[in-house]
């Protein structure tokens, strides 16, 4: 444990102290524990040896001797690979909440080791990966400079990208995580070529999760966050320039998340309502937003925010009641806009079984639900044709649905067929082709053919 624990958000972190002979309570990164503790163990005892976190060289060491690993886990293939760049934040002067600080400036791996793990990965059967173990994918290897923020590098960036395509030239996800939305913001050439790099490499349904935070001057203000409205606001724009474009999975290219962040210092009644109306100009502007997170700050010893631990949670009954707003009037109709009934998702697995329904997910960045009404095994991979939605999970259809053999409610539920239809469809079975279907139902041709087979 690094720092402190916590039930849920809007709470205050615990540190804990455990000291028996039979546990120990590791202060630092597992892996080099366990490490020093097989190297040392002969000559010193366990309480001996330091808690320290790993170095780049070291874990880029490990993870290719430990590349075996996903293959004993029991959803492997179906697993995705979490690959860290870096960690710690370049800004001179933190927000009040986080803990990136705790790993001092940022310890950038390099491009050849990042790629190595990948390619020692993939040889062992990994095909999905995510790049999400830093605040900002975009300034790795960024340069320091007397802005506010670092100056990217696009050709760090490409050339991360490009050598992990040239050792996994058939891998089936490829995501990234954060991205700071002040350097968007600060340095809108060098990301609009960071963007194309990622969309030119990737897999679509990517995802750049955004630290807003608030949307609030005054909570900006008191927690030193690292980006103002505006600054947020263009970087969901530029994103949207060039990632709305449908991928080949089904899911837009490239979209930005949202991270909300409740219970800082300075909120207020104002600060609930300022960020609804952000939210409210993205979707009315046309912007797409992948997921919007929104959370309850937690307060880790060490941090600033730690110190104001009594004024946490004094807004959680407004908190809940305008997460239940959001939901509803921004969460549904932006997943409408992001996936339109009629979509296709490529390549959902079937993760929980149910009686008479089945959810499943594509492999990915905060991969979306699919609730299917028709009783499948944990683990089948489909096509799914999305038909309806709900704040935070879809509803589809197996892709092509057969309507020789669906139920009458499962054929009305395809997108484009009105009840009479569904019904005509039904009593005129069986045929023998789609064309059968439509002269049958005395149709010349209607859109939803593309969904079914006969």
């Amino acid at each position: 444990m690094h720092l402190g624990l916590s039930k849920e958000g809007g709470s205050v972190a615990k540190s804990i102290d455990v000291e028996t002979d039979n546990f120990l309570l590791v202060k630092g990164d597992i892996e080099a524990f366990v490490f020093d503790l097989i190297k040392y163990e002969a000559k010193n005892k366990i309480s001996n040896i330091a808690f320290r976190l790993r170095s780049n060289e070291e874990i880029s060491r490990w993870s290719c001797i430990g590349a075996y690993l996903p293959i004993l886990h029991p959803k492997f293939p179906n697993i995705v690979a979490e690959i860290e760049t870096y960690r710690g934040c370049a800004r001179k002067s933190y927000c009040d909440f986080c803990t990136e600080h705790f790993y001092g400036e940022p310890y950038f791996r390099q491009i050849e080791d990042v790629v190595s793990e990948i390619k020692s990965l993939y040889e062992q059967g990994t095909l999905h990966f995510r790049l999400g173990r830093q605040p900002d994918l975009f300034g790795y290897h960024a340069r320091e400079t007397s802005e506010r923020m670092p100056k990217p590098q696009p050709e760090m960036i490409n050339k991360l990208y490009k050598g992990i395509r040239s050792v996994a030239p058939k891998l089936k996800t490829l995501h990234m995580d954060n991205v700071n939305p002040a350097t968007i913001a600060q340095y809108p050439d060098e990301s609009l070529e960071i963007m194309k790099t990622i969309i030119q490499y990737h897999t679509p349904g990517d995802v750049a999760a955004i630290g807003m935070e608030s949307a609030d001057p005054v909570v900006i203000k008191a927690n030193n966050l690292k980006a103002d409205p505006d600054d947020v606001f263009f970087a969901i724009k530029l994103i949207n320039s060039v990632g709305k474009i449908r991928g080949y999975n089904g899911l837009p290219e490239f979209l930005p998340g949202l991270n909300i962040v409740h219970g800082l210092a300075g909120e207020s009644k104002k600060t609930f309502q300022l960020n609804y109306e952000f939210l409210q100009r993205v979707l009315e502007n046309d912007y797409y937003l992948r997921r919007i997170n929104i959370r309850q700050v937690i307060a880790f010893p060490g941090t600033p925010i730690y110190n104001k631990k009594k004024k946490l949670n004094k807004n959680k009954k407004l908190f809940m009641q305008y997460k239940e707003r959001i939901r509803n009037k921004i969460d549904l109709p932006m997943l409408k806009k992001v996936v339109p009934a009629g979509t296709i998702l490529k390549d959902v697995i079937c993760e929980e079984s149910h009686d008479n329904f089945t959810l499943a997910r594509q492999l990915g960045t905060y991969p979306l639900i699919v609730k299917i009404p028709i009783k499948y095994p944990v683990g089948k991979v489909l096509d799914v044709t999305i038909f309806s939605h709900k704040p935070r999970a879809l509803h589809g259809l197996p892709y092509p649905l057969n309507v020789n053999k669906s139920t009458l409610n499962l054929i009305r539920k395809i997108p484009g067929v009105t009840e009479k239809q569904a019904i005509d469809i039904t009593s005129s079975r069986p045929y023998t082709s789609k064309n059968d279907l439509l002269r049958k139902i005395g149709e010349d041709h209607n859109d939803f053919i593309k969904y079914i087979s006969i």
